[in-house]
């Protein structure tokens, strides 16, 4: 059953009063109209200042919010890694997706949530980096996502359904494995 494609098709959504669901129902209908309008664009930007200091930048996110992000480099490659690395913004982006995407289907699904925690965490060996050893690749050889979801007045088996479809429609989570191995580790519990 791990292995099976996540479907709606037979899954009926429990809460069509849903925020989430009235949002999603709008977006599909237009979506279906004009299917050019599905596609979206996020993104950051680095504009160097006080390029005398190579352990230390600012990224701004969001082409119109500009929110600033104070970048350091690790330690492993010879930063001070007093600011997060872009390797700890890779792994926010995976758990925030990954537990935003979790809110968005339970709120479909009907189940109350009582609390979540979502992890993420990747592994890198440096020496490729640092040209040290040619034959160890530059990227992280793995991710690994750690997820806890306590539900409120529900089964075991919709939220399982709700980890699938998580694991489905996490666009950061989808794009990622296509390059690396991602582990995902899950605690279920239901709170009544």
């Amino acid at each position: 059953m791990p292995n099976q494609k996540f479907s709606t098709k037979n899954l009926k959504f429990i809460n069509n009063t849903s925020i989430v669901h009235q949002r999603h129902k709008v977006l599909n209908e237009k979506y279906r109209n004009d299917s050019a309008s599905a596609w979206i664009t996020d993104s950051a930007e680095v504009i160097g200042m006080n390029l005398q200091d190579p352990f230390r930048t600012t990224v701004s996110i969001n082409d119109k919010m500009k929110v600033p992000f104070k970048i350091g480099v690790h330690k492993a490659v010879g930063g001070d890694h007093d600011f997060p690395n872009p390797g700890d913004l890779l792994c926010a982006s995976l758990a925030s997706c990954f537990e935003s995407t979790i809110r968005m289907i339970s709120n479909k699904l009907g189940i109350e949530l009582f609390q979540t925690e979502v992890s993420a965490n990747a592994q890198v060996d440096v020496r490729g980096t640092l040209m040290i050893d040619r034959s160890v690749p530059v990227n992280f050889q793995s991710m690994h996502i750690n997820a806890s979801i306590i539900g409120k007045n529900t089964n075991e088996k919709l939220l399982h359904t709700l980890i699938k479809g998580a694991k489905h429609s996490c666009i950061v989570y989808q794009t990622i494995k296509k390059g690396i191995p991602i582990t995902l580790h899950t605690n279920i519990k239901i709170k009544n």
